[in-house]
């Protein structure tokens, strides 16, 4: 696979041992039994989450996180437990973003990601599998989707990156790039505080927002970003998209508006359920109200 760019810690030894240290937090934390392996993908290593044994007749659920984020966000304030009571969960490091996968990356405008998912769920022997990200995981999904169609039986689009573009009103800048340009503690926390949440609708934890802090805070300062943004994907490429999708979006994103969303969402083919979380932000995937949203559907 042709690889567009390559992102990493300005130090690499020391930017592993941060986040196997944060990684060993959020997963004592979360309560939950977690493990970790690594594969050989078109990107490089990848570094691969697993909760929980295969279900004979449910097939898993696999995440793939957003972006600036890695897959153990799913586990904070044990988020993800309800999905893992009744199946495995897979959760993906992506590559290209700070976590322990390499910082490789395709274009990401082209098929790339598509062919890297649907060649390491070949690789982790997975055929079948109800897919979820959230952001520019969600455009992971997509990309899955029109690539290896046969291996989705469904897919959950959480405030999706890819759909509609992202708002450049003037609060959302401000709120975006105030930690990039300037990445204290203090930043950072309004940035999560007013765009990524909304109390007291949508809040988490005292515990588990420090732990999200204590990530961003050193991934601005210490991650050498390479990777392209996130972009609204095209008429034609939503369209290619064969695979029964559920769109979850909050009411409170200020990133990527809903309203907007929901719009571009019916070029999918197979758009089932479509769902606005009532004072929710762009940081869905850290909502129980989401959580317990996407149990039900997967129950009804």
């Amino acid at each position: 696979m042709k690889i567009h760019s390559t992102s990493g810690f300005a130090d690499p030894t020391a930017g592993r041992a941060f986040i196997e240290q944060w990684n060993a937090k959020v997963i004592a934390a979360s309560g939950l039994k977690v493990t970790g392996q690594v594969v050989a993908s078109l990107l490089g290593n990848t570094q691969v989450w697993t909760i929980g044994a295969p279900s004979p007749t449910l097939p898993p659920m696999v995440i793939f996180p957003g972006f600036r984020t890695c897959a153990l966000f799913w586990l904070l304030d044990s988020m993800i437990a309800p999905i893992a009571k009744e199946r495995q969960v897979i959760l993906i490091d992506t590559n290209g973003q700070p976590s322990l996968s390499e910082g490789n990356t395709p274009d990401i405008k082209g098929k790339g990601y598509g062919v890297w998912a649907t060649h390491l769920l070949t690789k982790l022997g997975v055929h079948k599998a109800v897919v979820m990200g959230a952001s520019f995981g969600a455009l992971v999904c997509l990309k899955l989707g029109a690539e290896g169609a046969s291996m989705v039986k469904q897919a959950f689009l959480l405030n999706p990156g890819c759909l509609a573009p992202f708002s450049l009103s003037p609060k959302n800048l401000y709120l975006n790039l105030l930690p990039i340009i300037s990445p204290k503690p203090a930043n950072v926390r309004k940035f999560l505080s007013k765009a990524v949440f909304h109390a007291p609708e949508h809040k988490i934890s005292a515990s588990a927002m420090e732990l999200l802090v204590e990530y961003e805070v050193y991934v601005l300062k210490n991650w050498k970003d390479k990777a392209q943004k996130p972009y609204a994907m095209k008429d034609a490429e939503l369209k290619q998209v064969n695979v029964k999708a559920h769109l979850l979006v909050g009411e409170m994103d200020p990133l990527f508006p809903h309203q907007k969303s929901m719009k571009r969402a019916k070029l999918l083919p197979k758009l089932d359920h479509v769902h606005v979380l009532p004072g929710t932000a762009h940081g869905i995937e850290l909502s129980h109200a989401a959580m317990d949203l996407v149990v039900g559907v997967l129950e009804g």
